[in-house]
């Protein structure tokens, strides 16, 4: 039987944490490895409470017996992401076949059982690829999702569709991520864990392949206040900072850095929520465009009932 597991670095409140955890836990997870960004004991505390889950705080001496704390939120995701994977190097822990590196907005939605998906996957197999989906605002115990084409052509073409006004700049019509998350086998030895891929021996991401059956599903953005409480930390150190090149490969594609500014020095924060209420805002009429290309999604993941079996 395959076994599988999540690894992921975590700086939220204990409800959202534990939502998180319960959804994986039902999806057949084996175990979950937490790295806790913040000093936060109570949460720490009720999450060793589980026989599934093994958190840590990952304080000053923790940071201290690893070259110091990487100011970057990514190099600290990849350093706890490579210590969950040497315990299997190390064999300090009893077995898994595979990790996923997710965070604690991303959720794997899969038609089937994910073990039976990996369990399908060639020996020489060493990553398997999940892509997002983004939810929208929306209300009803429904969440709604759109999703995009892999293929390039397909994907803009859609985006312009769906989103005429800012679809030139956003692929896919997404606010973050259509890379996706990998899968990768443990215990591989000199495994350098990035956010979006892995390399073994200067190769990166070696015998990938794509997980259809599975889609991350993102809430990046699934509302207004939500988006507006992370957006200037996005935009000065996150997915939407300066040095990030633009998401479409087309001539005169803005980064999200660059669209944003703009957007703002024309019409300040009322631009700026025009523009959520356009691309993330779950609206009849954007539902029955994304409808249209096939890419609308609807889960019910029913998070509060979940965390309540898990967590007492």
């Amino acid at each position: 039987m395959i076994r599988w597991g999540i690894v992921s670095t975590v700086k939220a409140p204990f409800e959202q944490i534990a939502g998180f955890c319960a959804w994986h836990l039902d999806a057949g997870a084996t175990h979950i490895y937490l790295y806790l960004d913040e000093d936060a004991p109570n949460t720490l505390a009720r999450l060793n409470t589980h026989p599934q889950i093994t958190a840590l705080h990952t304080d000053a001496d923790w940071w201290a017996k690893r070259k110091g704390r990487p100011e970057k939120h990514q190099a600290r995701q990849s350093v706890n992401a490579r210590h969950a994977n040497n315990r299997f190097v190390n064999k300090a822990e009893p077995a898994l076949d595979w990790l996923a590196h997710i965070d604690v907005d991303e959720f794997l939605i899969a038609e089937r059982p994910v073990a039976d998906q990996l369990a399908g996957l060639s020996p020489d197999t060493l990553c398997a690829r999940v892509r997002p989906i983004e939810a929208l605002a929306s209300e009803g115990t429904e969440t709604v999702f759109k999703a995009f084409h892999l293929d390039q052509a397909a994907r803009q073409r859609a985006a312009l569709a769906c989103f005429p006004t800012w679809g030139a700049h956003l692929s896919g019509g997404f606010l973050s991520h259509v890379a996706g998350k990998l899968f990768f086998r443990t215990g591989l030895k000199r495994l350098q864990i990035k956010i979006h891929n892995i390399l073994l021996d200067c190769v990166q991401n070696p015998g990938q392949v794509e997980l259809p059956g599975i889609e991350l599903g993102h809430f990046h953005a699934h509302s207004w206040d939500h988006f507006l409480a992370a957006y200037r930390f996005r935009l000065a150190r996150g997915s939407y900072r300066a040095e990030l090149h633009p998401q479409v490969r087309q001539p005169g594609a803005l980064s999200l850095h660059d669209l944003f500014r703009q957007i703002e020095a024309e019409g300040g924060e009322a631009a700026l929520r025009a523009f959520y209420e356009e691309v993330a805002v779950a609206t009849p009429a954007l539902c029955a465009r994304l409808d249209a290309e096939g890419l609308l999604r609807r889960y019910d993941l029913d998070l509060a009932a979940r965390r309540a079996r898990h967590f007492r």
